[in-house]
């Protein structure tokens, strides 16, 4: 017996978040098949292939690790700076990707979009996904680092997909908000590039919060990374629990981010399609 096929109605109203998350859920095999889809041409004409998603953070890492523990001697209690600078680089790695790659998903799929309906969503959250896997694959050299230098793997890793979540519901969030504005004003994207990068450095990723003056230091924990990274280290090599407004901020920030995505995107995506 065939299913019948699916009317799409462009009079119908969309119920901000209930919607998006209906056309997920139908276009489950599409979405599944975006995320295949980018993982296999941002690794098509590349000879490393996936293994450039294990070097590229390691690469980084190591410049940034002669920098800052041989030359301005940055040291972690209790932890090797090698594995407190890998892990702050591919949380930052993984929330810039992602981003930025939601971001300019629905300027990039424009011949799809204006051809044949999809849910414009699908693309915002395939490629936060993507990132997602991206990210999963890059825990590897964490885990080998931290068995190289002792730290271990704690029981708590198994814990570690819960700030991967909240970050991709906070990366699809954002991504859809820049996605929205990007239809009008392209350059948008690049000028969320920069402002990524000024967050990562406002993000303790490669020195120590104790070397930030007291006075300054709420600055860098308003930065909503912070507890992010914070919960994954705790869970991936510290093998403890970050404290409960460490998981407030993070489970708060990422609900707000993508609710607030989802409304403004469900407000514009008509406007955005005769836009484009």
């Amino acid at each position: 017996m065939t299913s019948s096929p699916t009317i799409y109605d462009s009079d119908l109203a969309r119920r901000p978040l209930i919607s998006e998350l209906a056309n997920v859920w139908s276009f489950r095999g599409l979405l599944r098949l975006l995320v295949v889809r980018d993982l296999t041409l941002r690794y098509k004409r590349s000879t490393l292939g996936v293994w450039w998603t294990l070097l590229n953070p390691l690469l980084t890492t190591a410049v940034m690790w002669i920098v800052f523990s041989q030359v301005f001697r940055f040291e972690i209690p209790d932890t090797p700076f090698a594995v407190y600078l890998l892990s702050g680089v591919l949380l930052v790695m993984f929330f810039s990707q992602a981003v930025i790659a939601s971001g300019g998903s629905i300027v990039n799929s424009r011949p799809v979009l204006s051809k044949v309906y999809v849910p414009p969503e699908i693309f915002a959250v395939s490629t936060a996904t993507s990132a997602g896997v991206n990210f999963l694959f890059s825990l590897v050299p964490l885990m080998i680092v931290q068995l190289a230098t002792g730290v271990g793997i704690p029981w708590t890793i198994i814990l570690v997909p819960i700030p991967i979540i909240a970050m991709l519901a906070l990366s699809a969030g954002l991504g859809m908000l820049v996605a929205s504005a990007a239809v009008y004003f392209y350059d948008i994207i690049d000028l969320t590039a920069v402002l990524i990068q000024l967050i990562g450095y406002l993000t303790p990723t490669f020195y120590p919060i104790a070397i930030i003056p007291e006075h300054f230091q709420w600055i860098i924990k308003s930065n909503p990374l912070y507890s992010y990274l914070v919960v994954f280290r705790g869970f991936m090599y510290e093998g403890q629990f970050a404290g409960p407004w460490f998981f407030l901020t993070m489970f708060v920030t990422a609900v707000v981010s993508l609710v607030l995505g989802v409304w403004v995107f469900s407000r514009s995506w008509k406007k955005m399609l005769v836009m484009m």
